[in-house]
């Protein structure tokens, strides 16, 4: 901690620099219990990982205002299962999320304008409590029924799609999980 110039110092007291933590003998190895050894593991429910997933949930923020529920929809649970698809939208391009990504997430699901009664019932099941940290199931779910192909697509193309039928994401739920 500096001191005033007022206050004596001992003589012999000499000022600090930096120096360099000793080198380490040995060569590091991933050996602690969570290391995941060899590629990330894939499969049903494991999600897709990618950099800076948080990012989605400032991001998706955005939207709160411009959401169109109906009653018994939460704004909080639209953006939790939308932001999952977000996600994994970025993730299969290796980057981090964009505000396409969610444009994407909420276009789908018919939360930027209004949707017919069969999307908003169905949706409204699908999305009921997800913000949950208990719910990751479910929120998996609705990611994962969006096929790669569609995810791959320029937002833009995908607002064509769901103009063109909006109950679209519905044909995607009877099939499997990718």
């Amino acid at each position: 901690m500096a001191a005033p110039d007022y206050v004596p110092k001992p003589a012999d007291d000499q000022p600090r620099v930096y120096t360099s933590p000793p080198r380490r003998p040995e060569s590091w190895y991933a050996d602690r219990p969570a290391e995941i050894d060899g590629l990330q593991p894939e499969g049903p429910r494991l999600g897709v990982p990618g950099p800076d997933q948080g990012y989605a949930i400032k991001l998706a923020r955005q939207f709160e205002d411009r959401l169109v529920l109906v009653p018994g929809e939460s704004a909080d649970d639209a953006v939790a299962g939308c932001v999952a698809i977000a996600t994994r939208r970025a993730a299969l391009f290796g980057r981090a999320p964009m505000i396409h990504d969610l444009t994407v997430a909420f276009t789908l699901w018919g939360f930027l304008s209004e949707a017919p009664a069969e999307l908003t019932s169905v949706r409204k099941a699908r999305f009921a409590a997800v913000a949950s940290p208990h719910h990751y199931e479910e929120r998996r779910e609705i990611a994962d029924a969006v096929p790669d192909e569609v995810l791959r697509m320029p937002h833009g193309k995908v607002a064509e799609l769901v103009e063109a039928d909006p109950t679209l994401v519905l044909s995607w739920l009877a099939e499997p999980a990718h």
